[in-house]
């Protein structure tokens, strides 16, 4: 398996050399060259396969030539140790759920399937990253403790959650951890931004050697392609009534969750279509509107880690589809939600059947029930949205609007108590550069 530059202008690069540059040397995203799509009789069996199975088989083709299959069936086992329940909110309305892992979200997935893909291949690496969030934590937690890597996290000061900034600032405090997270002041598209000019410094690159855990590293995308195949095997074993093809709605800020999908159903997951659902942040569901995409700053919403005007992975979306806005649009709808139809999407699904959204799973709830178009069988509509976040993780903004306190899962309630420090970063590379070691 080789992985090639979205851009075209760099050499094929194995698995190792896409997973730890991160970037092309031409700039550009790595995908994979060619993407092996499942035997009919595997898609068959998808509802007979445990999700480490289906894991395995998900990556296997992507780390053929790299990494042995005992090695990544043991990468796969130890990673993904929690459920990822589907879980019926209304009728033919499905919520795939991804939020229990270690910090309770679905970057948690991406995250600790890449660090300990990185630990089997050995390397020293210093991991670079952004966040509007989520991501940063999920690194954090997954990258502990790897003697093999020292991870940088750059988070917008003032724009996360405060649970988020707990679990980003959780390792601080411990002198001699391998994990700083820095608040940056900027939005998250400055952190990008710093992410990507850190990248493009030729000259810092060959004193440290620097990788990123953001979606724009393929290490981290891949694995995320296994809940698709995941909830065609929860629906079909929970819900053999429902279209054998069923609509999935991806809430989405940096489009790598979406990316990941897009990349799953080339590789035979029956799946009909997906929603990309945003919030005000909507420059993906414009281009899908209007042909044209305008990069623009950030605005600051309740769904905060989805707050991206300038998403990463759009480049791969054009590669996908060639540059075909057609094509785009025959596979992906787009659409996005204010604040305020979150807040009654949250209170109205709560009162009516009592189940709990963060903010950014409510947005997917949207997506699906509005613009989905999911088939029905035998009178019912069949959709799935990816519920990416537990909603303890906002009690700020979840529980005025139910009315109601959310119990703190443990493992939130340790990093809450947990002692935390701020580190600030002013928003330039000069700073990014002090804080890599360089």
């Amino acid at each position: 398996m080789r992985f090639v530059s979205t851009r075209g202008q760099a050499p094929a690069a194995s698995l190792g050399t896409a997973l730890f540059d991160g970037l092309a040397p031409d700039g550009g995203l790595y995908v994979p060259d060619t993407i092996e799509p499942w035997s009919a009789d595997e898609i068959a069996g998808i509802p007979s396969r445990s999700l480490p199975e289906l894991g395995v088989r998900v990556l296997k083709p992507f780390a053929a030539g790299g990494i042995d299959a005992s090695t990544l069936s043991a990468v796969v086992h130890e990673s993904l140790n929690f459920p990822i329940p589907l879980i019926e909110v209304e009728p033919g309305i499905y919520a795939l759920e991804l939020f229990h892992g270690p910090t309770l979200a679905f970057k948690d997935i991406g995250a600790r399937v890449m660090a300990r893909l990185m630990a089997a291949l050995g390397a020293d690496v210093t991991v670079l990253t952004a966040t509007s969030g989520d991501t940063g934590s999920a690194v954090a937690n997954a990258f502990h403790g790897l003697a093999s890597a020292r991870v940088v996290i750059l988070y917008p000061e003032g724009r996360v959650s405060p649970t988020q900034e707990a679990q980003l600032t959780m390792f601080n405090a411990d002198s001699g951890s391998n994990v700083r997270g820095y608040a940056v002041a900027g939005s998250f598209d400055d952190c990008q931004r710093l992410v990507k000019e850190a990248f493009a410094d030729k000259s810092l690159r060959r004193r440290i050697p620097l990788t990123s855990a953001n979606s724009i590293n393929v290490g981290r995308l891949l694995p995320q392609m296994i809940y698709y195949f995941q909830a065609v095997a929860e629906l079909r074993r929970n819900a053999p009534a429902a279209p054998a093809l069923p609509v999935v709605c991806t809430p989405s800020g940096n489009f790598g969750n979406l990316t990941a999908g897009l990349l799953a159903r080339r590789a035979g997951a029956p799946i009909e279509r997906f929603v990309a659902a945003t919030n005000v942040n909507d420059v993906v569901p414009e281009y899908l509107s209007t042909g044209q995409f305008t990069a623009r700053p950030s605005v600051r919403t309740i769904a905060n880690a989805m707050d991206v005007g300038n998403p990463s992975n759009f480049e791969r979306l054009l590669w996908l589809y060639g540059g075909s806005l057609e094509a785009a649009r025959h596979e992906i709808a787009g659409c996005h939600y204010e604040d305020a139809e979150v807040r009654d999407t949250m209170r109205q699904v709560f009162d009516r059947s009592g189940y709990i959204l963060d903010p950014h799973s409510a947005i997917g709830y949207l997506g699906i029930t509005r613009q989905g178009g999911g088939r029905k069988t035998e009178g019912r509509q069949a959709g799935v949205f990816l519920a990416t976040a537990h909603p303890a993780k906002f009690p700020e903004i979840v529980e005025p609007v139910i009315g109601r306190s959310i119990e703190k899962p443990a493992v939130l309630a340790l990093a809450l108590s947990a002692p935390s420090k701020i580190l600030r970063l002013e928003a330039t590379l000069a700073a990014v550069k002090d804080a890599v070691g360089a």
